[in-house]
């Protein structure tokens, strides 16, 4: 993968972590962040995977797979560590890798099997930051970046979290992609803009001035900072996602949510 072919995430892994030694469709590689050393990790293209419908950046069997041996391997490394080292997942998802065969053999086993691990590693004690660069979309959000206990964006284009692409959106409410980009004005979780997911109180920093495909070094720096900066917070603080809750703008965007959620806790605390 030569430098004009590379993915954001690809670009982003290298700008932050250097070359990585493992291959696609999923590099990890260690690095210094912040005066420690922090796991990085990215889903990248994979033209020779064996599963056409995942040779691109998504996360289908083999990438879920992979996903949860990289992050156990941190895992691992640090089990009798007084300080379990940051995790950077790295998100440039565009989606789960749907087909027959997939699905036959199970990718959803494999997305759990992520998602379990980044689950595991932060209730470990692993400060677990993503990093959204491009678009985390639908379940390759979930399995790579969702489970992090801090979530920072680039507030660029092409950098967006949804659970389906405009042009599906579109299909499956039948409207056209400008009424449906209309409807996102008004309620925000249809919105597929950056700034509406950061009012649902589950982005931590949208971080603005930052060219997503020609990073300045200053840039680079700035990201490094705040993801630093975020790693030090969660390694503060709980190691649930409660959090996500507790902003202005969660209270205000998903009051409803919260109630469900306390009615749910009281009825079970009853019981």
């Amino acid at each position: 993968m030569n430098d004009t072919t590379l993915t954001r995430g690809a670009r982003w892994f290298r700008a932050l972590a250097g070359e990585s030694a493992s291959r696609a469709p999923v590099w990890s590689g260690d690095a210094a962040l912040g005066g420690e050393t922090a796991r990085f990790i990215t889903v990248v293209p994979d033209p020779e995977n064996r599963f056409p419908r995942a040779v691109d950046n998504v996360v289908g069997l083999e990438q879920g797979w992979q996903l949860a041996r990289a992050v156990r391997e941190v895992i691992a490394l640090d089990e009798n560590a007084s300080t379990r080292r940051p995790i950077v997942a790295i998100v440039d998802v565009k989606s789960q890798a749907y087909g027959y065969r997939e699905e036959t053999l199970g990718v959803h086993l494999a997305c759990a099997a992520a998602v379990d691990a980044y689950a595991t590693a932060r209730d470990a004690g692993h400060p677990v930051v993503a990093l959204i660069v491009g678009p985390a979309m639908s379940g390759a959000f979930l399995a790579h970046g969702y489970q992090a206990n801090r979530i920072v964006a680039l507030d660029a284009p092409g950098t967006m979290v949804h659970a389906m692409g405009k042009e599906a959106a579109a299909r499956v409410t039948r409207r056209t992609v400008e009424a449906l980009e209309a409807l996102g004005e008004t309620i925000v979780p249809m919105s597929y803009s950056m700034a509406s997911f950061a009012k649902l109180g589950l982005l931590d920093e949208l971080i603005k001035g930052v060219d997503a495909d020609a990073p300045t070094d200053a840039q680079i720096q700035r990201v490094r900072q705040v993801l630093s900066d975020s790693a030090r917070s969660a390694r503060e603080d709980q190691r649930g996602l409660s959090h996500r809750l507790d902003s202005a703008m969660a209270k205000k965007n998903r009051a409803a949510s919260i109630e469900v959620r306390r009615r749910l806790a009281e009825q079970w605390d009853a019981a």
